[in-house]
C-alpha cells in the first residue's frame, strides 16, 4: 500500500503534466487566432486592399481607439447586458418547455407548431413590430435576442430528455417510480450533454439576436455601432465592432463548454482538449 509520502510524490509529478496540457488547451487556439490576424494583416498589404473595403487589423485597432475607451466600454456594456438578459430568459423558459413537450405527445403537438411558427418569421421583420409594440426600450431587443435564441435549446433538451434507455424507464416504472424520479434521476442524467449543446449554440446565437435587434432601433450598442460607423465611412470602427462581437460569442461558448467540463465531466468531454 502506498504510502502518502510516495501518493505526495506521483501528485507532485502529475500536477505539473495537468498545467502543461491545460495551457496549451488555451495557448493552442490563441496561436491559430493570433495566425489569422497575421495572415490578414499580410493579405492587406500585399493585395493594397483599400481601407474602406477591408481595413487591416492594425487599422482597426486605431479605429477602435479613435472612439474612447469610455465610449466603447459603454457601447460593449449595453449589448452584452442585452445578451444576457435574453439567453437567461431563453434557459428560463426553454427547459420548462422541453419538459413539458416531453411529458405528453398532446402538449408536443400543440406546442412544437407555435415554436416552429416563431421561428418561421424573420427576426429583422419582427424587430421593428416589437419596437412598435414595446417602446424604444431594452424590451424589444432582449425579447428578439430570446426568439433567436431559446428554439435550439428546446428542441437539444427535448431530445436528450428522450434519449434516456427505454430499459432503464422500465426499470424505473417497474419499481414504481413516480413522474419527478423518473425526471431527476433517469432522464436529466441523460440529457446534460443536450443541454449543453444547446446551451453552446443558443449563447452564440443570443449575441446575433441582440445586434439584430440594435440594427433596428438603438442608441447604443455594438450593433448600433456599426450602423453608425458605416453611416460616416468608419470601416475599421464597424469592423472592429464585429470582432468584438465574434470574441463576445466565443466567451460565452467557451464559459459554457468550461462549466459542462468543471461540473459534468462525465456527460461529454471536450474534443477540441484532445481527449
Amino acid at each position: 500500500m502506498p504510502t502518502n509520502f510516495q501518493v505526495g510524490l506521483r501528485m507532485t509529478k502529475l500536477l505539473p503534466m495537468a498545467l502543461v496540457k491545460n495551457l496549451t488547451i488555451i495557448i493552442q487556439p490563441l496561436i491559430s487566432i493570433a495566425g489569422l490576424f497575421l495572415l490578414w494583416e499580410l493579405a492587406v498589404y500585399a493585395l493594397s486592399i483599400p481601407g474602406y473595403i477591408l481595413p487591416a487589423p492594425s487599422a482597426i485597432w486605431r479605429g477602435l481607439a479613435e472612439l474612447g475607451m469610455t465610449s466603447l466600454l459603454g457601447h460593449i456594456g449595453a449589448t452584452l447586458t442585452t445578451v444576457l438578459l435574453g439567453f437567461s430568459l431563453s434557459v428560463l423558459v426553454s427547459l420548462p418547455l422541453a419538459i413539458a413537450i416531453t411529458a405528453s405527445p398532446a402538449i408536443s403537438r400543440v406546442i412544437y407548431p407555435l415554436l416552429i411558427l416563431t421561428q418561421s418569421i424573420p427576426k429583422v421583420a419582427l424587430a421593428p413590430i416589437l419596437i412598435i409594440m414595446l417602446g424604444t426600450n431594452a424590451l424589444p431587443r432582449v425579447l428578439v435576442s430570446f426568439l433567436v435564441a431559446f428554439f435550439p435549446l428546446v428542441v437539444s433538451t427535448a431530445a436528450g430528455l428522450l434519449a434516456a434507455p427505454p430499459e432503464l424507464i422500465e426499470l424505473g416504472r417497474s419499481y414504481r417510480a413516480s413522474k419527478l424520479k423518473e425526471l431527476i434521476r433517469i432522464r436529466l442524467p441523460f440529457a446534460i450533454p443536450f443541454i449543453f449543446s444547446g446551451l453552446k449554440v443558443a449563447s452564440a446565437l443570443s449575441v446575433v439576436g441582440a445586434v439584430v435587434a440594435e440594427f433596428v432601433a438603438a442608441n447604443q450598442g455594438l450593433g448600433y455601432l456599426i450602423t453608425t460607423s458605416m453611416a460616416f465611412f468608419q470601416t475599421p470602427a464597424a469592423w472592429g465592432a464585429v470582432i468584438i462581437l465574434a470574441f463576445m460569442g466565443m466567451g460565452f461558448f467557451g464559459l459554457i463548454a468550461l462549466i459542462e467540463k468543471v461540473f459534468f465531466p462525465w456527460a461529454n468531454p471536450n474534443p477540441m482538449a484532445g481527449e
